[in-house]
């Protein structure tokens, strides 16, 4: 990918948005929202976090680009997503007095090109099998190649210093890692959805065969991200799990000298690909190898959509470093506040995307209700709510902000 000049035009408008951003950033709000976020992840919170995750519904929110060149409308989008979520949301994420540009990192997995045919919404996809039959296909499988784009990188850093540095510092970031270890995704990819369940059943050692391939290809690529400083500290305002962020003090730890390791790290791993999996067959196949991937970050964000009840008793509890786990609107919320109730342990609560991106109009006593009984649920645990997967608003931007003050509302009253 070419890194092309900005224009003028497009220069002095940028610089504009990085004012404006600068200036929300700078807002006594901020300051007092990152206090929160270090006491919340650090298990000393004064009420549960709320996040609007606004990716999912971005272009319903966003200004119509005024950039043309590629460069220019990349950082456009950046500046504007940040401003829009102050103005439009106002949940608890921290507005960044500073400019990110994220590591050009590519990886062919296990040396195969996989191949997805996307429905026309872009959202769900078919899967072409690279295996169908364990035993005869695992053969086609290669180790992983791994390359950073070190030109393109520091080149769209160099231009966003210019053209805005002055005003927001630009810090290079790594977001491979944010979702790069989901070890059943990858079983999902190469195999499609029925193909792993069955092959638990009519192949279980080669299956054993897979994760074990998969898992040391995971742990590789970290490796080759110590060695090449790729890995960067994420224990401020970054984003990690399925929505939360990693603000703290107890990473990266009394062992960093300077060099990153994973171990100085937040981590997050999931499985919503094991639902229907029973819990035995899930400790049997799944969970050893998720506990061995945790073993290597610092802190560990576990879930996203899966109902974590089924496997918590026997399985996740034990899962090292474990500082929260997503309770997604699938889950037993009830059985699992029992379980986190006065422990070490974040219940991030994921509530329905139904009341806010199904309907145009927003039922504000309904979703009340439902918020009111997930308060209820949380007490005596340390909780966060986290929205996720909201499509669509419907052309009604003005429920997000009421949804975040209604439940940022009922959050204060939680401890």
């Amino acid at each position: 990918m070419t890194v092309h000049t900005i224009t003028g035009p497009e220069r002095a408008y940028l610089r504009e948005l990085a004012k404006k951003q600068r200036e929300y950033a700078n807002l006594p709000v901020m300051k007092e929202r990152e206090r929160l976020w270090y006491l919340h992840n650090e298990l000393r919170g004064e009420r549960p976090m709320v996040v609007m995750e606004e990716q999912t519904f971005l272009p319903e929110l966003l200004p119509p680009s005024r950039c043309e060149s590629p460069l220019a409308k990349t950082i456009e989008a950046q500046l504007c997503q940040n401003i829009t979520v102050h103005e439009l949301i106002d949940d608890d994420k921290m507005i960044p007095a500073e400019f990110f540009v994220y590591s050009k990192i590519d990886v062919t997995f296990l040396g195969q090109e996989l191949k997805k045919t996307y429905a026309e919404s872009g959202v769900g996809y078919h899967i072409e099998p690279v295996l169908e039959e364990l035993e005869r296909d695992l053969a086609k499988l290669s180790p992983s190649t791994f390359h950073y784009d070190q030109a393109y990188t520091e080149a769209l850093a160099a231009a966003a210093e210019e053209a805005l540095g002055d005003l927001l510092p630009v810090t290079v970031k790594n977001s491979y890692n944010y979702w790069g270890f989901g070890i059943t995704q990858r079983v999902v990819d190469l195999m499609g959805m029925e193909n792993m369940f069955c092959a638990m059943v009519a192949e279980p050692e080669d299956f054993h065969r897979l994760m074990r391939l998969i898992t040391d290809d995971f742990i590789r690529c970290l490796r080759w991200q110590e060695e090449n400083g790729l890995l960067r500290l994420n224990n401020g305002n970054d984003y990690m799990g399925s929505g939360s962020f990693c603000f703290t003090r107890e990473l990266p730890g009394e062992d960093f000298d300077g060099n990153v390791r994973s171990t100085h790290l937040w981590g997050h791993i999931n499985s919503q690909e094991s639902v229907g999996v029973s819990p035995e067959m899930y400790h049997e196949f799944i969970y050893p190898y998720f506990e061995e991937m945790a073993r290597q970050f610092g802190l560990v964000y576990y879930g996203c959509c899966e109902p974590v009840h089924d496997y918590w008793d026997r399985s996740l509890h034990t899962q090292p470093n474990l500082r929260k786990v997503s309770i997604s609107p699938w889950c037993d919320g009830e059985f699992m506040s029992e379980r986190l109730r006065g422990g070490r342990i974040i219940y991030s609560r994921k509530p329905s995307p139904n009341f806010l991106g199904v309907h145009s109009a927003f039922d504000e006593e309904a979703f009340t209700a439902y918020i009111a009984n997930t308060a209820r649920l949380i007490k005596g645990c340390k909780a966060e709510f986290i929205f996720r997967d909201i499509y669509q608003l419907g052309g009604n931007l003005e429920k997000v902000r009421r949804a975040v003050e209604i439940t940022r509302r009922a959050a204060e009253n939680v401890y």
